[in-house]
This record gives structure tokens, C-alpha cells and sequence, in this order.
């Protein structure tokens, strides 16, 4: 027993205030990509808040990689586009939760020891790749043909990168406030305060108003529906493990320390069980 609250006292209350601070940072960072992956599958917002909500929580505590933030993905909603255009949102609950299902036993038949087998030069593809996509993904957003893109926006940018990089290097300060959470309080702030015409969160679309309500799909339970979300569901399961998989191995060695890749694989499997039944689509680590 006191085994087991040193453990509990040492995995949750060892770094308080670095986990606040990093916990405040991914979910301000959250909200508006959650938003933006939702739109990219074609779903409403709120689908890709409530699956970030849900995985986020379900996987801090099954999961087997510490310091690692799963939720809504790009890569994810990039498999779901055609299932949700011809089948709708009930077919992709259904499709998250077979995928949760065949991450659980992927995980069982410890499936993640083969990330073993990955190269280091294939991990830094993945790193270099996912940047590239997130850069390419911002670009609309400063294109000054959309509408209210001007200088206002771009001199924004260019205080937010100040602001990341330069704030670090600041004596005693800049190590202790995380220099993204600076830039997105302060430079909210100052929009706010000055009401600039900028897009936003809310721009992005609504909203909701509720936290997510556990609701079965609502589909025939049948062989056809099977035929249906079965290959989506498997490239869903194989997606989400092998960009989950690669994400445990660079905080693997970010932090020096292991990881369990089969229990985080059946964590993945949970938390889109989870959320699933809660309304949300399939996410994966990131």
C-alpha cells in the first residue's frame, strides 16, 4: 500500500507547477486545432472538442507514456473524410470505437515492441514531415487574400514568434513561465484589449455549450454496416498507433527516460472507446 501511494505520489505530484504550466499551454493550443481537424473531416467542431476532451483524459491514465498529449489529429481526420462525406457522423462513431477496439488488441499481442525495429533516420523523417504539415496547415491563415488577413494579423505573427524565442533567453525568467503560454495570454490580451479585427477561435466555427453525453450510433447493427467503417477503422487503428508509437519514442529520448508501448497502445484503444461513446472521433498522440 505504501508502495503504491509513493508511485501515485511520485507520477502525479512530483512536478506540480510544470504541469500546470504545460497542461495551460496544450489546452489553450488545443481548442482551435481540435476546431480545425474537425473541419478537415468534415464533422462539427464540437465533434473534434469532445474527442480531445475524452482521449486527453482517458489516456493520462492508461496510457504508458508520461509528459505525452494525446487528442483530435490531422492524421486521423484525413482517413475519416470520405467515410463521414458518404456515411455521415453515426458511421464514424462506429468506426472509432471498432478502431479503439483493435488498438486494445494490437496492444495485448504487444504490437508496440516492433518500434523497436524503426530506425532513428525514419523518426526524424516522421519529426521533420509533422512540422512541415503544421507549417503548411497555418499558411491559409495568413494569406492575404482571406478575409481580415492585413498587417494587423501579420505584425501579431511576428510578436508571437518573438515572443517564443526570444522570452527563453531572458536571465531566471524566461525558464520559469513556458514562452508559449506567454505569447497566447499576452498577445490575446492585447487583441482583446485593442478589439482587433483578427480572425479567432470563434471564427473557426461554434462552440458547444455542454459537456459530451454518452449516446450509442445510431446505425443498422448488421454485416453491412460492418463492410462499411472495417476498413476505415483498421487504417484509423494503424494510423493513430504508428504516429503514437513514433511521438512515445522522441519523448522517449526528449526525457531520457522509457516508456510501455503496449500499454500505451491499449490506452490509445480505450480512449477512442471512450470517445467514441461520447461523441467525439478517433484521435491519436501527437
Amino acid at each position: 500500500m505504501t508502495s503504491f501511494i509513493d508511485n501515485l505520489r511520485g507520477e502525479w505530484f512530483s512536478n506540480v507547477r510544470g504541469d500546470v504550466l504545460s497542461g495551460l499551454v496544450v489546452a489553450l493550443a488545443l481548442i482551435p486545432e481540435a476546431i480545425a481537424f474537425s473541419i478537415i473531416a468534415g464533422v462539427d467542431p464540437k465533434v473534434g472538442l469532445y474527442a480531445s476532451f475524452c482521449i486527453a483524459v482517458v489516456i493520462s491514465f492508461v496510457g504508458g507514456r508520461p509528459g505525452m498529449i494525446s487528442a483530435a489529429t490531422g492524421a486521423m481526420a484525413l482517413v475519416m473524410v470520405d467515410l463521414v462525406a458518404e456515411h455521415g457522423l453515426q458511421y464514424l462513431l462506429a468506426a472509432t470505437l471498432l478502431c479503439g477496439g483493435i488498438q486494445i488488441v494490437m496492444g495485448i499481442l504487444k504490437l508496440g515492441n516492433l518500434m523497436r525495429f524503426v530506425s532513428r533516420s525514419v523518426v526524424i523523417g516522421f519529426v521533420n514531415a509533422l512540422a512541415i504539415l503544421i507549417f503548411a496547415a497555418q499558411l491559409p491563415e495568413l494569406n492575404p487574400m482571406t478575409e481580415r488577413v492585413g498587417m494587423t494579423v501579420y505584425l501579431m505573427t511576428a510578436a508571437g514568434l518573438a515572443i517564443i524565442y526570444l522570452f527563453p533567453l531572458i536571465p531566471k525568467i524566461g525558464r520559469v513561465v513556458p514562452s508559449p503560454l506567454i505569447c497566447i495570454v499576452g498577445l490575446t490580451a492585447v487583441a482583446m484589449y485593442m478589439n482587433l479585427d483578427i480572425r479567432n477561435v470563434g471564427s473557426m466555427g461554434d462552440l458547444p455549450d455542454s459537456l459530451p453525453m454518452f449516446l450509442l450510433p445510431d446505425i443498422p447493427l448488421n454485416l453491412n454496416t460492418l463492410l462499411i467503417i472495417a476498413p476505415y477503422s483498421i487504417a484509423l487503428a494503424i494510423v493513430g498507433l504508428l504516429e503514437s508509437m513514433m511521438t512515445a519514442t522522441i519523448v522517449d529520448e526528449l526525457t531520457d527516460t522509457p516508456s510501455d508501448k503496449n500499454k500505451e497502445c491499449r490506452g490509445q484503444g480505450m480512449a477512442n472507446v471512450v470517445s467514441g461513446f461520447f461523441g467525439g472521433m478517433a484521435g491519436c498522440a501527437m
